[in-house]
């Protein structure tokens, strides 16, 4: 099997074609020739050569230089002219200069060979020469093989430029109908948030517009704290639906002020938090403002519910919505049963601040209400025996050693006081302290 697929696939022999007009030599040549592997073709005459030229692929011609009629210099240049990619070698004497000159100059012979030769000198002549042709046309070939495939590259990049074109028109028309259509789902998004806010509110009383309200102030207070666009609308999303946990109040819970609520009353409005994030958690996309819903009704202080957290610990977003919705319950007699002017209200949210509120947010609402220059709340350093439970740690507390004694966040009670205040008496060092502010409460 592989001897025939060598056969098949091997190159033809290549023809010589061997021209003198003495038989014996025509006989010697070929004699030489054959047992090499060419095919050997004769002519006693220039003109029975170009004959057989016309009649054959001839790859090399071998030509005596005295012939009647025509010799081989005049033979010769009629196989140039006629068939320049055939190999063209003279066959002359040693003192015929002047002939193989005009070989040269008008057959333009790759080689001549003397008389008589030396059969291995011919033959190596003859192998180098058509060795020399056949990598010559290879290169020739290769050259055309490559000017094709470069055309048909050519080719084959436009018109996939225009493919990725259109497919990339294709994408972006597309991408504008994806955008579209997420624009139209946001909308969509926000007004049945509006319309779940609206609920409670169709109870009728003073709650009419009371989320709207309330998102409004939320959200300029996230823009003014420097919230980014994300969580700016999580805020404004939790103010909408920061009632939606009081779905299922009677009209008496509704209509009575917070600080009147007591017993069954008060325990029941003490679950609102608890009820918006249970009725959110199925949706993913509201986590965020489900945990925000949670922490809304807790204290800076560390003395709200449901989960007592203080300080830093309670969701950005839920100390600016605790401080909104309270500055609008004051004004329509939701937390107190008075209703209370905007002037008052906002003194209101002043006095708490450190207590109810975050002083962050504070200042936000005191530059938002009365134009003031927001000032970051800094934490401050302090001694042990100034400790109050309630206080939390703005940095780590660390010991002169090192060691990590409580982290930072930490909200402060009487039993860990007292155990940094034995530890300071115990080692006789005074640790480095630093608190979020808290004002000093009213006698």
């Amino acid at each position: 099997m592989t001897d025939s697929l060598t056969d098949d696939t091997a190159p033809p022999p290549a023809t010589v074609l061997c021209v003198d007009d003495e038989p014996n030599i025509l006989s010697a040549l070929r004699r030489l020739f054959r047992p090499e592997g060419y095919r050997v073709l004769v002519a006693e005459s220039g003109a029975a050569g170009l004959a057989i030229l016309e009649q054959e692929k001839v790859d090399l011609v071998i030509s005596d230089m005295r012939m009647p009629e025509m010799d081989g210099a005049r033979f010769l240049e009629h196989v140039r002219e006629r068939w320049p990619g055939t190999l063209r070698l003279l066959l002359t004497g040693y003192s015929d200069v002047s002939s193989i000159l005009a070989a040269i100059n008008r057959g333009e012979i790759y080689r001549y060979i003397t008389k008589p030769w030396d059969d291995t000198d011919i033959l190596l002549v003859v192998r180098h020469a058509l060795e020399r042709h056949a990598l010559e046309q290879e290169k020739e070939r290769l050259e055309v093989l490559t000017a094709r495939q470069n055309e048909e590259l050519k080719t084959l990049n436009q018109s996939l430029e225009a493919k990725v074109e259109i497919r990339t028109e294709e994408l972006r028309n597309s991408r504008d109908t994806i955008l579209e259509t997420n624009k139209k789902l946001k909308s969509n998004f926000i007004t049945t948030i509006k319309i779940l806010s609206s609920m409670i509110e169709m109870r009728g009383g003073n709650l009419a517009g009371h989320s709207r309200r309330v998102a409004d102030l939320a959200r300029r207070l996230a823009v003014k704290l420097g919230l980014d666009a994300n969580a700016t609308q999580e805020v404004f999303i939790a103010a909408l639906l920061h009632d939606i946990g009081k779905i299922g109040f009677t009209d008496d819970l509704l209509a009575t002020p917070v600080n009147l609520l007591a017993g069954d009353m008060l325990g029941v409005f003490r679950k609102h938090p608890l009820r918006a994030e249970q009725l959110l958690m199925p949706l993913d996309d509201l986590q965020g403002v489900a945990s925000l819903l949670r922490a809304q009704m807790e204290r800076f202080d560390g003395a709200g519910f449901p989960d007592g957290v203080a300080g830093p610990l309670i969701p950005l977003g839920a100390r600016i919505l605790a401080l909104a919705s309270d500055y609008d319950n004051l004004q329509i007699g939701a937390l107190i049963q008075r209703r209370v002017l905007a002037p008052d209200a906002k003194q209101i949210i002043y006095d708490a601040v450190g207590k109810r509120y975050d002083p962050n947010v504070v200042a936000a609402f005191r530059a938002l209400m009365d134009g003031d220059k927001i000032e970051k709340i800094k934490d401050l350093a302090t001694m042990a025996k100034y400790l109050a439970p309630g206080m939390t740690l703005s940095r780590d507390l660390v010991s002169p050693e090192g060691l990590m004694l409580l982290s930072a966040d930490h909200v402060l009670d009487e039993r860990l006081i007292q155990q940094v205040q034995d530890f300071e008496n115990k080692n006789e060092v005074r640790l480095n302290i630093w608190v979020w502010p808290v004002p000093v409460k009213e006698a």
